[in-house]
């Protein structure tokens, strides 16, 4: 089989991982080596549903050992295989990279023969990128759950950024549709990481040059929809490895029915508004400070479709509205619907001058359409009709277009040029800029 085919099926495969970030790490370039991961070494470029595209994204291998029921590759399926030996992939990033088609490399692969020999392999690319050509652009590749802790770290000691992807949000559900893979296996690597990242953190504190160990940190992937978890239960699970595992990144990725089966859900397309709401939920987790408890509950155990997970916790705690703008801490601010972590720190630092009102808040770019029902300025509310939950909700209410919400997400192919349609949402541009 010739390169070009391999390169079409294999970039096709590596379509459904969507964990692939180049954020945090800090190569930086050196005189006589190729590439850099510093400042602008990296250069995103995203598709309308927000995937990173600067890389070249590939699978060593879609052969696999495996049968997991929601998965392209299984074994059982009939579909064109390939593999790309070592050299392949070396030979193919170098090239890339030289001719700015690329700035890095994705990549990960499915089971041949067994989690070791898969990891070898993924390792010796790796190493003949960093040793043989002196490559120091970004590399962010798969950790093979079962492969031995070794493998695991020397294979970090050459990426930028690995990721263990757990698929599937509890252990019966990975039971059910990847009987091959087991919880254990997966977190053991997590943690294998964790310790070394923390390790290599100790020291550089005694070692100026001590070597790099996964820099840009680890992340996850979470299929959303292939099993019957709610939005609640996801995000326990993504808060826990936040926490226990200190994660740069979950993903989450709407089931794409590509498989069928009697254990797998019958729809017609992703639930990529789901996944929408998940993304916007994690950043709350992240940066704005909230807790998965103070955004759903038993009684409210999925996001609404209506509403963005910020506005929705606002619409359900009226009693902490409206707030002065200028007098209100910034952890309050930042839970204004419509105001982010950049547009707070504007407010806070302009109403030093002098008090705000409405149309200094438009200056700063503040969205009003949203904050206007939840803040006061100097006393005064601004909102067109009064204060009351039911009304702001049918004022604030995004007309969608379910159709559109509905298309599946693609990433962008090496060979396929047919448009992608954009997903029309009033609040899309925050799955790129996290404002909420």
């Amino acid at each position: 089989m010739d390169l070009k085919t391999k390169l079409e099926i294999l970039s096709d495969a590596a379509k459904y991982d969507v964990s692939c970030s180049s954020s945090g790490s800090n190569r930086k370039p050196e005189k006589g080596k190729l590439g850099s991961t510093n400042t602008s070494g990296i250069c995103h470029s995203f598709t309308p549903d927000g995937r990173c595209i600067s890389l070249l994204k590939i699978l060593l291998t879609n052969y696999c050992v495996y049968d997991c029921a929601y998965c392209i590759n299984r074994h059982s399926n009939d579909i064109p295989r390939a593999t790309f030996t070592v050299d392949e992939v070396v030979n193919l990033t170098i090239n890339f990279y030289r001719r700015n088609y690329i700035e890095g490399l994705f990549l990960s692969s499915a089971i041949i023969q067994n989690p070791n020999h898969t990891m070898e392999l993924l390792t010796a690319i790796l190493r003949k990128l960093r040793n043989e050509y002196n490559f120091r652009g970004y590399i962010h590749v798969k950790a093979i759950p079962g492969a031995s802790d070794d493998l695991i770290k020397e294979c970090g000691l050459y990426a930028d950024r690995m990721s263990v992807n757990i698929e599937l949000p509890s252990s019966q559900s990975l039971k059910l549709l990847a009987p091959n893979k087991a919880a254990h296996d997966i977190l053991k690597p997590m943690n294998l990481i964790r310790t070394n990242i923390i390790e290599h953190q100790d020291n550089l504190k005694a070692f100026r040059h001590a070597p790099l160990f996964v820099p840009g940190g680890q992340s996850t992937q979470l299929i959303v929809g292939a099993t019957p978890e709610s939005d609640l239960k996801i995000m326990q699970l993504s808060e826990g490895l936040y926490n226990k595992y200190d994660l740069k990144r979950v993903y989450y990725s709407a089931y794409i029915p590509i498989n069928q089966g009697s254990h797998l859900p019958i729809i017609k397309s992703p639930p990529v508004m789901r996944e929408h709401r998940l993304y916007q939920g994690d950043w709350l987790l992240r940066y704005y400070g909230f807790k998965v408890h103070e955004l759903l509950d038993t009684i409210h155990p999925n996001f609404d479709i209506n509403f963005d997970p910020k506005t929705s916790w606002a619409l359900r705690h009226m009693d902490q509205f409206p707030l002065e703008v200028n007098t209100a801490p910034f952890e309050l601010l930042i839970r204004v619907p419509g105001i982010g972590i950049r547009g707070a720190k504007k407010i806070i630092s302009s109403r030093r001058l002098a008090p705000l009102s409405f149309d200094d808040l438009k200056k700063l770019r503040i969205i009003l359409k949203r904050a206007q029902y939840f803040i006061l300025c100097q006393g005064k509310y601004n909102g067109n009709i009064s204060y009351d939950e039911e009304k702001i909700r049918l004022a604030i209410k995004p007309e969608l277009d379910l159709n559109l919400i509905e298309q599946s997400s693609q990433q962008l192919s090496l060979f396929d040029t047919t448009p992608i349609p954009f997903l029309l949402l009033n609040d899309l541009p925050t799955a790129l800029t996290g404002e909420l």
